[in-house]
């Protein structure tokens, strides 16, 4: 019978790491987002993972607080999206209003409907869409 070896631990495998300073810029241009997008301060605490709606206000006003990863992920993947609609769509405003209009592939709901589901996983959900839309490039 062959000798068994003790099994090592392999080091956790890191994420790209996210300064405090692009988490800052990324909470500014989500703002600018969400008025383009045309969503209420309650939405916008619910996409950002369900965070006080006072605390989204006071980032209106330029306090912006610290981050975390969770916030890091939500805020990558709106922008992921946001990227995706300004490549797919020549005309801004198609691109803000698509957010709003149903959408068969999320059986009539449309995007924002899915991403109130208040889960990173409802965020990934509409990019992974989004990005399948643009193709592999």
């Amino acid at each position: 019978m062959p000798e068994l070896r003790p099994i090592e631990a392999t080091p956790p495998v890191e994420g790209p790491r996210v300064s405090s300073t692009e988490i800052r810029a990324m909470q500014r241009a989500v703002i600018n987002l969400f008025d383009r997008w045309g969503l209420t301060d309650d939405q916008a605490a619910t996409l950002l993972g369900d965070i006080a709606i006072r605390t989204f206000q006071r980032w209106k006003s330029g306090d912006l607080g610290r981050g975390n990863i969770d916030l890091a992920a939500r805020l990558s993947n709106l922008m992921g999206i946001h990227k995706a609609l300004r490549l797919l769509f020549k005309d801004r405003r198609r691109g803000y209003q698509w957010i709003k209009k149903p959408n068969a592939h999320f059986g009539g709901r449309s995007a924002l409907e899915v991403m109130l589901g208040g889960q990173l996983t409802d965020l990934m959900r509409v990019r992974r869409y989004l990005d399948a839309q643009r193709g592999a490039w």
